[in-house]
């Protein structure tokens, strides 16, 4: 084989390699695209939900039907009795959805019942809370076990699943790190032989006279970098190119 052989065949591997690359770099940038149009579609829909008035709790023989693609934060009304079972809380630094939120502290998650007899979960609000403290998340539930209905308003939401960093539930302590409500009321006891609502509320109001927990209307943030990253793969697959056309000039030159 002879040099000049050698080096066209070095040339077709590398230009192989780079249009891969630029191919690669270019998908991943019409991708980032087409997210950052879904991602504002997502957030369209969102705030829609969020600025709509708030309607009846749907019937229990709806819920099934309900899903976080076109339910997650729906405002909702209901009429519950939040039950004298133990509450849980869910611990966090801060809220992605509350502006009025900040620092670290415990979410109050309490069961509430409906007339009809099924269990809603509520989570009632923030509580500052950096230490985990469970005796004052007691002293900020107490006031809310009055044994008396209560109109509430609030958001649906969907329970969360845990990731691979996120510490253990400590059920001595009815503490959790992840909002997952239908693990909670498994572990604590709140269906009693009645059905679990598949969501739990966001509250909205009542807030409590205290002012603690701190219930509070939500808001979309979502990041929104989907731009920035498009321009960046681009950025990468144009730089590919003039590499490749820089390499392959002193190529022919030598």
């Amino acid at each position: 084989m002879t040099a000049a052989s050698s080096r066209q065949r070095g040339a077709a591997g590398f230009g192989i390699f780079t249009l891969i690359l630029v191919v690669v770099f270019t998908g991943l940038g019409i991708w980032q695209l087409q997210r950052r149009v879904e991602k504002h579609a997502l957030i369209a829909a969102l705030n829609e939900r969020l600025a709509a008035a708030p309607e009846a709790l749907p019937q229990p023989s709806q819920w099934a039907a309900l899903r976080p693609v076109s339910d997650e934060f729906r405002r909702v009304t209901l009429t519950a009795t939040y039950a004298k079972l133990p509450d849980a809380m869910v611990f966090s630094s801060g809220s992605a959805v509350r502006d009025d939120v900040s620092g670290p502290g415990t979410w109050t998650f309490l069961p509430a019942r409906l007339q009809s007899g099924e269990t809603v979960v509520v989570n009632a609000g923030f509580v500052q809370n950096t230490m985990q403290d469970r005796a004052q998340q007691d002293r900020a539930v107490a006031p809310l076990i009055t044994g008396e209905p209560v109109k509430l308003a609030g958001y649906l939401r969907f329970p969360e699943a845990a990731g691979s960093l996120t510490p253990k539930e400590n059920p001595a302590k009815r503490l959790w790190f992840v909002r997952n409500h239908l693990a909670m009321a498994s572990a604590l006891g709140w269906g009693e032989g009645k059905s679990i609502a598949p969501f739990y509320i966001d509250l909205e109001s009542p807030v409590p006279d205290s002012g603690i927990p701190k219930p509070g209307p939500l808001k979309v943030n979502l990041k929104d970098d989907h731009m920035q990253y498009a321009i960046t793969w681009f950025t990468l697959a144009v730089a590919v190119l003039i590499a490749f056309a820089l390499w392959f000039r002193g190529q022919r030159r030598a």
